[in-house]
């Protein structure tokens, strides 16, 4: 009794810490930073929007035996379109309101831009793995670009321990949240089938991932929104009093919906939060399978991640939040009801009983592939910091035990660790994004100027200094 009432004691006090760290620090730094990037490419999620989902349409093939650009893509997106997507937003409604939307959308669409520099600056920093693919993210562009290999080795251990344990712990324990409420089987039984299913894929290392992502993400993503649409569909007539509902919820002093939460200081702390825990954006880890990716140009996967943003946010997370607003308070204010089930309740209420196990097992596709996503951060993490099969190993086999330990363990306080691990992460790459942000702009000039030709740095006139020769290109 007395360690429940600790262990809660504990997740109130970390949760209290990360809304204040969200509020006073990350918030301001995220968006002052995405609001600087996207002045000074002039708008680029904007103006190259078209062509982001013209270069991801073709970017299957060009990998010449290594990962393509849409297989790096789909690793990213596979890791965004998670639990997040899911339970994420509707703990976003449920404690912060409707209005919560609005401040997911901002972070998505400054974000846009953020993920453009990240993915750039994975690509122009990244060097030649072990395997023969590519390696880089922040922890390389720290080291290389930065001139410090210090900061390189703080950001990679936080991202080793967040993705290889925190983060597969969080999504294993979703899973199992939502398989033993739909079906028969227990923690174990379920923590037993997600170590089968992980471990021929994380064991199989970053390759084996690209290929099951490829096509799991796109798969899973699109199934997901085919449902949401239906519903929305169904329900034409209320879409546009909803979208009202959500502004006024996002400025209103007070909950203005019975049942959820609300205010803007609610709304503003959760959105953000949720926002940043779903599309990634600026926190560092999408760069790392950026830089894997096997193009002709950094600023094409820097084009391939930006997009991956609106997708995950603009597109997914607000058809989750449609669905829960369309199934009304009827569903949200119902006994029993909490952020991990209340999406698929809203689905049940709308398309019937049917949609069950359906749901479950689109939550299970979700959460895994989140899994295996965040073990490929971890090991590109690891091999910075020691480039052997022991270290490699080491991740892999965490990584699998995680999902087995998450499956069955009370998380709540991990979860709310997530969120300080996340904001930590992303003040530390942030700095780094500004610091080096004339090498994206340099590539994005030379890009531009030779109408998306390969990119040879030698010739570029654009770039701040001379790479080092341990770049790979």
């Amino acid at each position: 009794m007395h360690s429940a009432i600790y262990a809660l004691s504990a997740a109130e006090s970390v949760g209290a810490v990360a809304d204040w760290i969200t509020l006073h620090i990350t918030m301001w730094v995220l968006f002052g930073a995405g609001v600087f990037f996207t002045v000074i490419t002039r708008f680029v999620q904007v103006r190259h929007l078209p062509r982001m989902v013209r270069t991801v349409l073709h970017s299957r093939g060009d990998a010449h035996g290594g990962i393509s650009s849409f297989q790096a893509f789909t690793i990213s997106l596979a890791a965004r379109v998670g639990i997040g997507n899911v339970f994420g937003v509707a703990a976003a409604l449920m404690f912060g309101g409707p209005g919560a939307l609005v401040w997911m959308w901002g972070v998505a669409l400054v974000g846009m831009a953020t993920a453009f520099f990240e993915a750039t600056l994975a690509q122009v920093f990244k060097v030649r793995g072990p395997d023969g693919s590519f390696r880089g993210g922040p922890a390389y562009y720290m080291r290389l670009g930065m001139h410090s290999r210090a900061l390189g080795v703080v950001f990679a251990i936080i991202t080793i321990v967040t993705c290889g344990f925190v983060i597969t712990s969080v999504q294993a324990n979703a899973i199992a949240q939502t398989v033993v409420e739909t079906t028969a089987l227990s923690e174990t039984q379920i923590a037993i089938i997600m170590v089968v299913c992980a471990a021929p894929v994380i064991f199989g290392g970053v390759r084996r991932v690209a290929r099951v992502t490829e096509y799991l993400a796109p798969i899973m993503a699109t199934f997901y929104v085919l449902v949401v649409v239906v519903i929305m569909v169904m329900n034409l007539s209320k879409l546009p009093g909803l979208f009202s509902l959500i502004f006024a919820s996002a400025f209103a002093s007070k909950p203005i919906v019975s049942g959820l939460g609300g205010g803007i200081l609610a709304a503003l702390i959760t959105g953000t939060q949720r926002g940043m825990f779903s599309n990634e954006a600026g926190q560092g880890t999408a760069p790392n399978a950026a830089a894997t990716a096997t193009v002709d140009h950094p600023v094409k996967q820097g084009f391939v991640q930006s997009l991956g943003v609106f997708v995950d946010t603009i597109i997914v997370c607000t058809a989750t939040a449609m669905v829960i607003l369309i199934a009304g308070e009827r569903v949200w204010a119902a006994p029993g009801v909490n952020p991990s089930n209340l999406t698929m309740l809203a689905v049940q209420n709308e398309l019937g009983n049917w949609t069950v196990i359906p749901m479950a097992i689109m939550i299970f596709v979700l959460a895994f592939s989140s899994i295996i996503a965040a073990y490929v951060y971890s090991e590109v993490n690891m091999d910075f910091i020691i480039s052997s099969p022991v270290g490699r190993w080491v991740v892999r086999i965490v990584s699998v035990a995680s999902v087995g330990i998450g499956a069955v363990a009370s998380l709540q306080l991990v979860w709310n660790m997530v969120d300080i691990a996340m904001a930590v992460m992303t003040v530390m790459n942030l700095l780094a994004l500004l610091y080096l942000y004339k090498w994206v702009v340099g590539v994005l000039k030379d890009y531009e100027a030779r109408k998306g030709a390969a990119f040879n740095p030698q010739e570029c006139e654009y770039l701040p200094a001379k790479l080092p020769a341990e770049v790979a290109q």
